[in-house]
């Protein structure tokens, strides 16, 4: 029999994970049981949640099955859906342009030739009606991958349901909400973030009062592993901006059991296979433990990390770009396997342009083969107990424990940002891929090994250019013919909401409904929070 110090000098020319954790030829018990972070492996459904938050997982019910979507106005982007419905989706995803993620009108200066290019323009009520036109919106799960505006464009969501007759409390989905990462790893930040902080606060409180089955947040580590973070780092930046929010919302006044139920996350599933595997049971044990132990949650359901997975867009090549289908199956069985509650599949040609209808529809197939096909899911938890599983969970658990407690030192996830500390941590791991990448170390097929000399043209996505000049007139139109006292009033009030200290979610619907559009809102914010502008380090 191999012992471990054996095996250990077997692998002097170390071969690791994409987090440095060094791969062993083979694992036994004994790699489990040495672990400081060794825990019985347990039952799904029960604390601390390693198996999965759900005693039955997908034997009761199938992941939410959704493609993000959205591409010049909203009659395009609609049209999407209801293909996309028509299907078998299980949930929308709506993304939106730049503009709107940054609270800028279509007609802005600086929105112009932005204007639906990387998702749908809304601008307006009447955008968003148009938007989920024909969709009843307590039938759909939506999800709105919207940061510093999600506000506002939840208040419209409500306020389009309001008008369908619907009752706003059996509305579901989700907002990201997320605005740490958005100075960490993607820059689409209007206020500074203590400000940020106080809007997402406010539509903790609110929502729990009218619409009580949405979740309010979804904190990501999407972007970071796009960034270039590894795994250990994904998980240990989206727990730390997880805690910073729920110790604002409790200094904000809120119960921690009344809000943190609706708390959910988003993560990667990149290509190191078993690695992405071990990462998603090693957030949600931690993540069991962060609530139950340092924030004294009661309720179990605070302790639960739910989680939307999307599979790793900066792993799609412009090569090759059919090996992308094959990228996305083996990210989206990780995630499966690792226990999301919800799953949006790349397009292979994404790395392209907005995906196309045949791209869309074969993602969702990849999606439903799974399902369907493969039989992952009709056991909770297949991989526990492997001996490599195991010690991976329990590796990327104690990683990611040093990170935080390196961020603890610092001050916390706030202090962590300002100083810099996430983004150039996150910056190395980057660098250093990528000259593994440049040195044939990491190997990308199709790109630093199998190339190809010529290559097929693939059909492309491409938005029509005069899309935006209609955009621009809508929302013209609709200044000119709105009642101005009542326009100005409600922007005086979300104003007055943001000097007061008033929860200012009331005051945006309000806004919302008498016509008032995104940017005009989220000017009124401008002018008593300021706007962020990121530090210049020499």
């Amino acid at each position: 029999m191999t012992s471990k110090s054996t095996r250990s000098s077997e692998t002097s020319a170390e071969i690791e994970t994409s987090s440095h954790i060094p791969v062993h030829p083979l694992y036994t018990p004994a790699d489990v049981k040495g672990s400081d972070y060794e825990t019985e492996i347990g039952y799904p459904g029960e604390y601390p949640f390693t198996r999965g938050v759900q005693a039955t997982m997908y034997r009761g019910r199938l992941w939410t099955m959704r493609q993000y979507a959205g591409m010049g106005d909203a009659e395009e982007s609609n049209k999407r859906y209801k293909y996309l419905l028509a299907n078998g989706t299980t949930g929308l995803s709506v993304a939106f342009d730049l503009p709107t993620q940054i609270g800028m009108d279509s007609d802005h200066a600086l929105a112009a030739g932005e204007v639906g290019k990387v998702g749908v323009a809304i601008d307006s009520i009447e955008d968003m009606q148009r938007l989920f036109d024909g969709i009843d919106l307590t039938e759909i799960s939506t999800s709105m991958t919207i940061n510093a505006t999600a506000s506002i464009l939840l208040a419209l969501y409500v306020a389009v349901a309001r008008r369908q007759g619907a009752d706003i409390r059996k509305l579901s989905g989700t907002v990201q909400n997320d605005v740490l990462k958005e100075y960490i790893a993607r820059g689409t930040y209007i206020y500074p973030p203590q400000q940020a902080m106080r809007v997402i606060t406010d539509m903790f409180a609110w929502a729990n009062e009218n619409v009580p089955d949405w979740n309010t947040i979804s904190i990501s580590g999407y972007h970071m592993r796009e960034a270039g973070s590894s795994a250990v780092q994904e998980v240990a930046f989206t727990l730390g901006n997880g805690m910073a929010y729920v110790q604002a919302a409790i200094k904000a006044g809120l119960n921690v059991d009344k809000f943190a139920p609706r708390v959910s996350f988003f993560f990667n599933a990149h290509n190191n296979f078993l690695e992405e595997v071990a990462k998603f049971r090693a957030a949600r044990r931690m993540w069991a433990r962060i609530m139950r132990e340092h924030f004294k949650a009661k309720n179990p359901r605070s302790w639960m990390l739910r989680f939307h997975t999307q599979t790793a867009g900066s792993t799609l090549t412009a090569q090759q770009p059919e090996n992308n289908i094959v990228r996305t199956a083996i990210q989206a069985l990780a995630a499966v396997l690792g226990g999301t509650q919800s799953l949006h599949t790349n397009s292979y040609d994404e790395a392209l342009a907005l995906p196309t209808e045949q791209a869309a529809r074969i993602a969702l197939r990849t999606q439903q083969i799974i399902a369907y096909e493969s039989g992952a899911p009709q056991t909770i938890d297949p991989l526990a107990g492997s001996y490599y599983v195991e010690t991976l969970t329990n590796e990327i658990e104690k990683g990611s424990a040093e990170y935080l407690g390196k961020i603890e030192v610092l001050g916390g996830m706030l202090k962590a940002i300002e100083r810099g500390f996430v983004q150039q941590e996150i910056q190395n791991a980057a660098y250093e891929y990528q000259r593994r990448v440049d040195s044939q170390e990491a190997i990308v097929v199709g790109v630093n090994r199998f190339e190809v000399e010529e290559e097929k043209a693939i059909p492309i996505q491409r938005i029509d250019p005069t899309l935006e000049t209609k955009q621009v007139e809508r929302v013209r139109a609709l200044r000119a013919k709105r009642d101005a006292g009542a326009w100005k009033a409600v922007l005086a009030g979300v104003e007055e909401a943001a000097c007061s200290g008033a929860n200012l979610m009331p005051r945006i619907v309000a806004a919302v409904e008498a016509y008032a559009t995104v940017g005009e809102i989220s000017d009124a914010m401008r002018r008593v929070f300021g706007e962020y502008k990121e530090a210049v380090v020499i």
